[in-house]
């Protein structure tokens, strides 16, 4: 897990991609469901599935890269945390019914200052095991947050009620009775598909010719994801702006 790679301007570019979906998406979110034009629009399995792949993209690729900033990462683990708060306060001051807790920037910030304290030991695994045991443990707690445990229609394991009872287990994946939240991202099970990107950045990073087509930059995308930080704080804002002047000014 050690091994120096070369910066994959590709993977800037997978991730330029997945900010320009994100930011269709939720203009499309504003357009349909906050001014009510379709509020079930989010239920439709397609856009669901669109949701998804957004998620899983930016999620896999923060793991990837955190190998990449090592140096910084404790500062940019608490930066990319207190971004999450100011969103929180926010939402609830402009739009409470549409309010944030716990949202991707804070799991990324969490994730990001977790793996700090985790890399030393998953260092030792080999990638491949790491990444499948990682993945595994994604789907087995992918219902965690509805109360149970299982890999589909194989089986399914109902959790305790207890622990959806606390709000202090809320963050961890336990949400308790009432809970809301507009975009809520959960340690589990979505630190598992983080852990999944950071061990494929291993097995990248032992395979130069893998590495080969990835090195080479994509014209906007690689530049916009290397700011996909700074596009995500502005995104809303400036759809929300759009859609006050369509909706509300025109």
């Amino acid at each position: 897990m050690e091994n120096r790679s070369p910066r994959l301007h590709g993977i800037d570019a997978l991730r330029g991609l997945t900010v320009l979906s994100m930011v269709a998406y939720h203009f499309m979110y504003d357009v349909k469901v906050v001014y009510a034009l379709d509020p079930d629009w989010y239920r439709i399995p397609a856009v669901h599935i669109w949701q998804q792949s957004i998620c899983w993209s930016f999620i896999l690729i923060s793991g990837f890269v955190w190998c990449w900033g090592r140096k910084k990462n404790l500062r940019r683990g608490i930066v990319i945390n207190l971004w999450g708060l100011v969103i929180t306060a926010v939402t609830l001051i402009a739009l409470p019914s549409e309010a944030i807790w716990f949202g991707v920037l804070n799991f990324i910030g969490c994730s990001v200052l977790l793996l700090i304290a985790l890399h030393p030991l998953l260092k030792k695994l080999n990638p491949w095991l790491g990444l499948c045991l990682s993945f595994l443990l994604f789907l087995l707690f992918f219902k965690v947050n509805s109360g149970y445990l299982g890999l589909g229609e194989l089986f399914s394991v109902k959790l305790p009620e207890s622990l959806y009872t606390s709000r202090l287990l809320t963050p961890l994946g336990f949400p308790y009775k009432g809970f809301r939240s507009s975009d809520y991202f959960p340690m589990l099970p979505w630190f598992f598909l983080y852990l999944s990107g950071y061990f494929l950045q291993g097995i990248f990073a032992a395979h130069p010719a893998w590495q080969r087509p990835f090195t080479h930059r994509v014209p906007l995308l690689s530049a916009l994801g290397r700011r996909a930080l700074l596009v995500y704080l502005l995104h809303q804002p400036l759809c929300m702006l759009v859609c006050i002047v369509i909706f509300e000014l025109l």
